[in-house]
């Protein structure tokens, strides 16, 4: 019986970070940068007014105040983009829009609303100081300087960072497309009328949903009966658009499960018996020209457990992510219950309390059932090493964290 640990470490190695690509702006988002960007220039690249007002030489307007202004000629007026450099002379301002390059030996800008609005002159009602409503040059980035590093997710602010310093290309790692597939002559769509002994495709609609979570592309097949000449035209079929292939199902040893059967002439996938619970049989390996393919089992809550122990990971590291785990903290539990001895257990939890005071967990649900409506209540994963077979009040266990 193999390990967690050592199929999950199969899992990492079995995938690895997608070959990157050098993409268009939009198309990053949600990736994973695979490069260091850097700064080609300032940022700004000149001093900016950061306020629409009077360019001025603060020391020109030090006595300035709303009952006594100080006068001053409009000596000209600068827009935003305006690219003629302007020189300020002693005794003037000049009028500036926000974002647009204060003149030359002005070194403050007077808010507009602190004036009286003139055009040939201005009554300034403030005082400002060296600086004051500024945006200094490079006060932001400086040429040369690392903007964004590579490693990071891509998302709206990093989009507009990228293209405030010109980005128009990024080099990224792409979001990885992985096919899910469900596998079982008793599946049936939701929505559609359930005959005598069919059960609902609940695998293949949370694992689409749990690999777009994680950044992924996601395309859900249709259900498969447990036929080997079908189940075998579909994966080949899908190679083409995959970078990971997910089965659930078919892994047990009844008459019609053919997962084992089909992958075997395929490729290279090797299936074992893991000590956890919920769960027991997996299956790791690749197929057609090195796809990987995870086959998990087709319990609902084995699936969802073993996606959480193994896929995402491995999900995230196509993706370019180094930190793939979930978060966790240490929590005692408030409810006891017998664990299965030598296999790892994942308990539905729900988790209460602070920082400061510690965190509790409350088991969801009988530890020892597969019951769906429980984990969809729970916010975390309590998990019990493989030596413990009881687990007592009070006991401090590690809990993954679901909803981050």
């Amino acid at each position: 019986m193999r390990s967690v640990q050592e199929h999950l470490a199969a899992c990492l190695a079995a995938v690895g970070p997608l070959p990157p690509l050098d993409v268009l702006l939009p198309d990053t988002v949600g990736c994973v940068l695979a490069e260091d960007v850097v700064a080609v220039a300032d940022l700004p690249v000149a001093d900016l007014a950061a306020t629409d007002g009077y360019a001025v030489k603060a020391e020109e307007a030090r006595t300035a105040a709303h009952r006594s202004p100080t006068t001053l000629r409009v000596l000209d007026e600068v827009k935003a983009g305006a690219s003629d450099p302007i020189r300020l002379v002693p005794g003037t301002a000049v009028r500036i829009a926000s974002g647009a390059p204060v003149p030359t030996g002005a070194d403050a800008v007077v808010p507009i609303e602190q004036t009286d609005f003139g055009q040939a002159e201005v009554a300034i009602r403030a005082a400002v100081e060296p600086g004051e409503n500024v945006r200094a040059r490079a006060e932001d980035l400086q040429a040369g300087e690392i903007v964004l590093p590579a490693g990071e997710r891509v998302g709206a602010r990093q989009i507009a960072l990228l293209a405030a310093v010109g980005r128009g290309r990024v080099s990224v790692h792409p979001r990885p497309r992985v096919v899910v597939l469900s596998i079982g002559d008793e599946l049936v769509e939701p929505g559609r009328p359930a005959a005598p002994g069919q059960v609902y495709d609940a695998n293949g609609h949370a694992l689409a949903t749990a690999v777009q979570d994680a950044g992924g592309t996601t395309f859900r097949v249709a259900a498969v009966p447990d036929e080997p000449r079908q189940l075998r035209e579909t994966i080949e079929d899908q190679l083409v658009r995959a970078d990971l292939i997910l089965t659930t199902g078919g892994l047990s040893y009844g008459a019609n499960d053919t997962v084992k059967e089909v992958l075997a002439p395929l490729g290279t996938v090797r299936f074992d018996s893991v000590a956890m619970w919920p769960g027991r049989q997996l299956g790791i390996g690749h197929v057609g020209e090195a796809t990987p393919i995870f086959a998990l089992p087709g319990d609902p809550v084995s699936v969802q457990i073993a996606y959480e122990a193994f896929v995402r990971p491995a999900l995230l590291s196509m993706a370019g992510y180094h930190d793939v785990y979930r978060d966790s903290v240490r929590a005692a539990v408030t409810t006891p219950w017998a664990s299965p001895p030598g296999r790892r257990e994942f308990v539905r939890a729900t988790l209460s309390g602070s920082p400061q005071e510690g965190y509790r967990a409350e088991p969801v649900g009988a530890p020892g059932k597969p019951l769906l409506s429980a984990l969809a209540r729970a916010d975390a994963l309590a998990v019990v090493p493989e030596d413990v077979t009881y687990v007592g009040p009070g006991t401090t266990l590690h809990c993954l964290l679901l909803d981050e």
